[in-house]
């Protein structure tokens, strides 16, 4: 086990894309094995030290800045155990925390297996992807993480080790969730009564329901109630081939018109499980802004678009003639730009999937320029309630004169703002609509993170979607699995 203490050698894991300062820590350990990460974990709790559990550094809500303590990087725990193909081509992986999204996807995708979660950032570890339940532009059509993950082993803050298959266990009708444990003894922990938001994504807070599997729960829980040392996940038959486009529109009626048909359409065709039928696995959203930025390394985008819509569909050699059919009629009823793009080849499909994810990079060189705090918003409301959050977005932004983008997963109601301050007024002013867009999506239905989680960054914003005893009840559920609240101090809990 490898042990940092030099200032400099730690200070790169004293930070992530969330751009948080003022981080520090005693020390960074790098596990090798589960058995070096129960020494650490039993260690520090023994010696009450604060233990921030570090993934790769992509997340956005400062979860892995530690305020103390020591650091506990996953980044040796980068092991791809098994890859196992079922006979139906389906299939399960066995993965340390520290194995890089993008090198499970390649190497299950050799089997001709899918993993379907697809955050943004490739080089995001499975690890943090199970912290905040991570989703993506897939996320549409097959769910985030949580929906595959089959089992979990996870180092408890009192150094036991506990093994964990989906199916194991169920909390009580009482609301209570009892784990044995290796010892003879049994941990007891009381649900939050609060209900979950109705919306196709949500990355805030303990995940809540009646009955439901403890597995779930520590998916999503960002570091607070374990240590996740080994995953199972779960695999899908990867499809034979994939559709998919870029479209462009001249007004956003026509844009959300479009997504309105092509979601509807999808899902109707998904529950029926009717073969070879429009069904996108992504819709994903640009706005006027968004396509101005993108211009400066994409100028063959129509000067006269007003927004865009990326989509995938997964095709086979018997539907994809009628499929791209289908969608060139669906984009010619909406009045789709002539110039909008399409591809159904593995070469032209990764270039429309580059411009998709070029926005972010786009962004986040902005931030790094004018040396401002990043103003983002990963709120996500119900389908009823889409059309008004995306107004007050719109009129809001345009009315102050502040730089702005709005982007991302419109299929799952759930688009990112980015506010894009050049000095400190613009700052101040960023955050003060931010806080507006939280309480319309709080008074709404919605959720303070659909796919990001909350972490730091954004804890102290949970008092508009949760009651003071709804908190209280989520630090009850913490002190039952951390009596002395060494994991990732700060993370959702004070």
């Amino acid at each position: 086990m490898l042990v940092k203490t030099h200032s400099d050698e730690i200070q790169s894991y004293l930070s992530d894309a969330s751009y948080m300062l003022g981080g520090y820590a005693d020390r960074v350990a790098l596990p090798e094995t589960i058995s070096d990460v129960v020494e650490i974990v039993s260690a520090a709790n023994q010696a009450r030290s604060p233990l921030t559990i570090s993934g790769a550094g992509t997340g956005t809500v400062g979860g892995r800045v530690a305020f103390g303590g020591i650091v506990l990087a996953t980044d040796k725990l980068d092991k791809i155990s098994a890859v196992i193909k079922n006979g139906d081509g389906t299939g399960q992986a066995i993965v340390g925390p520290g194995v890089v999204l993008s090198e499970l996807q390649q190497t299950v995708e050799k089997e001709n297996l899918l993993y379907p979660p697809d955050p943004t950032e490739k080089g995001c570890f499975i690890g943090g992807n199970v912290a905040t339940n991570a989703s993506g532009a897939r996320t549409f059509k097959y769910g985030p993480t949580r929906n595959y993950i089959n089992r979990l082993k996870i180092v408890l803050a009192n150094g036991e080790l506990l093994d964990l298959r989906r199916g194991d266990l169920h909390a009580g009708s009482d609301g209570v969730i009892r784990i044995p444990l290796a010892n003879g003894e049994s941990l007891e922990a009381r649900l939050p009564k609060y209900q979950m938001p109705h919306t196709r994504k949500n990355a805030t807070g303990y995940f809540v329901k009646p009955g439901m599997d403890v597995l779930d729960l520590f998916i999503g829980s960002e570091g607070t109630l374990g240590v996740v040392v080994e995953i199972e996940v779960r695999l899908i038959a990867r499809p034979e081939g994939l559709l998919s486009g870029v479209v462009f529109f001249e007004r956003e009626a026509d844009v959300l018109e479009f997504v309105g048909d092509a979601r509807a359409r999808s899902l109707k065709n998904r529950f029926s499980a009717k073969s070879g039928a429009l069904d996108a696995r992504a819709l994903e959203f640009f706005d006027r802004e968004s396509l101005n930025f993108l211009r400066g390394k994409y100028p063959t985008v129509p000067e006269t678009a007003v927004g865009a819509i990326f989509f995938e569909q997964e095709i086979d050699a018997n539907s994809e003639d009628a499929l791209l059919t289908e969608w060139l009629a669906l984009t010619e009823a909406h009045q789709a730009s002539s110039d909008s793009w399409f591809a159904n080849n593995a070469h032209d499909h990764e270039r429309l999937r580059e411009f998709r994810h070029q926005l972010p990079v786009l962004m986040n060189e902005w931030f790094a320029r004018y040396e401002q705090r990043k103003v983002s918003t990963d709120m996500a409301v119900p389908d009823e309630e889409f059309a008004g959050m995306l107004r007050l977005y719109r009129e809001t932004l345009e009315s102050s004169g502040l730089r702005h983008t709005i982007f991302g997963h419109i299929g799952d109601n759930h688009v990112h703002v980015n506010i894009l301050p050049r000095d400190d007024v613009e700052g101040a002013r960023a955050r003060e609509l931010y806080v507006e867009f939280l309480k319309y999506a709080a008074a709404h239905g919605g959720t303070l993170s659909a796919e990001h989680g909350v972490g730091k960054l954004k804890r102290d914003y949970l008092k508009y979607f949760y009651s003071d005893e709804q908190l209280q009840e989520m630090v009850a559920l913490k002190r039952a699995f951390d009596p002395n609240f060494i994991l990732s101090p700060g993370n959702l809990i004070k």
